[in-house]
């Protein structure tokens, strides 16, 4: 499994709140039933600080582009998604679940090295740049020219790629529990070295400060209205998307402690909760981006009770 690319999402605004391209936006507000109801679009969308020009030429284009189709104008438009499209927006369930399934001890590492090399010539240049992406999705680090490592078990999944993409044959797969980089051979310092590990760090320190305000929010009450509801799921969501998406979600043993990824994805959890929570009983269906988040949340609290005292777990994209 991976994270999928979507659209820049940059969650270090000044006033901390994450730069949302209005095509985002659509996408995000995407209910269970496939619709996107323009009245609840416009009224974010101005919470947002967009302006209902903005809100008409998004929609004009995604219509035009055949992503959606529109029945009505203006403010009493409903949008029909021609397809799934919050993939745009949001980590895929399976890796958020496993994310969580990591921080509650139940994925435990065997401390093995899985590495890749290929050497794939100019004349398929987009067959290799393919098969580079692909890797980097999975949360593999470059070691040299053609040669990415991770510690996460995903070779059957580089190898579907490879042959997806032609190119199998120049594909070599092995795992090691001893791996080397010049003299260092120490897990932490390996992962320091391979990942951008700070920057990581400070993306996830950026959730859970928005977190937490949001927490803050919801517990003074009053109760929130509607589209203020939507309209900080939405921005909760961009933070999440912005520190889950470069995360390679390596095993604890291999990152700094207290690592802020736990705390911030504990506080994106109660927080999604306490919105989900606080919807009207008989309101519209929901969008499928809070579905998609709320059902990684049950899955994963449903395999077991959390046990950070527990020590080694590992990270696997491939988990699902």
């Amino acid at each position: 499994m991976n994270s999928p690319t979507p659209d820049p999402v940059a969650a270090d605004e000044p006033d901390g709140r994450p730069e949302i391209p209005t095509r985002l936006l659509v996408h995000a507000l995407v209910r269970e039933d496939g619709t996107v109801d323009a009245g609840e679009l416009y009224t974010v969308a101005e919470l947002l600080g967009m302006t209902g020009q903005q809100v008409r030429l998004c929609v004009k284009r995604l219509v035009d582009e055949g992503r959606f189709t529109q029945e009505g104008r203006g403010r009493r438009a409903t949008l029909h998604a021609v397809a799934d499209v919050t993939g745009s927006l949001a980590p895929d369930a399976a890796y958020v679940r496993h994310a969580y399934r990591q921080d509650a001890g139940l994925a435990p590492w065997d401390g093995t090295w899985h590495l890749f090399a290929f050497a794939i010539p100019e004349t398929r240049r987009s067959a290799r740049d393919a098969l580079r992406e692909r890797l980097l999705h999975l949360g593999a680090a470059p070691v040299q020219s053609g040669l990415y490592v991770t510690a996460n078990p995903v070779t059957e999944l580089v190898r579907a790629e490879a042959g997806r993409l032609g190119v199998l044959d120049a594909l070599t797969c092995l795992s090691s529990t001893d791996l080397r980089i010049g003299d260092s051979t120490e897990p932490r310092a390996l992962a320091a070295a391979l990942w951008p590990l700070e920057e990581i760090a400070s993306r996830h320190t950026r959730l859970a400060a928005f977190a937490e305000r949001c927490l803050e929010r919801l517990a003074r009450g009053p109760e929130m209205p509607e589209a203020e509801r939507l309209t900080t799921f939405v921005e909760l969501a961009a933070h999440f998307t912005a520190a889950m998406t470069p995360d390679p979600l390596l095993p604890p043993e291999l990152l700094p402690q207290p690592w802020p990824g736990t705390r911030a994805r504990d506080l994106t959890a109660a927080c999604l909760r306490r919105l989900r929570a606080g919807r009207p009983a008989g309101d519209a269906p929901a969008p499928r981006l809070f579905a998609l988040y709320a059902d990684a949340l049950d899955r994963a609290a449903a395999e077991g009770p959390s046990d950070r005292s527990a020590a080694v777990v590992r990270g696997s994209r491939a988990d699902g």
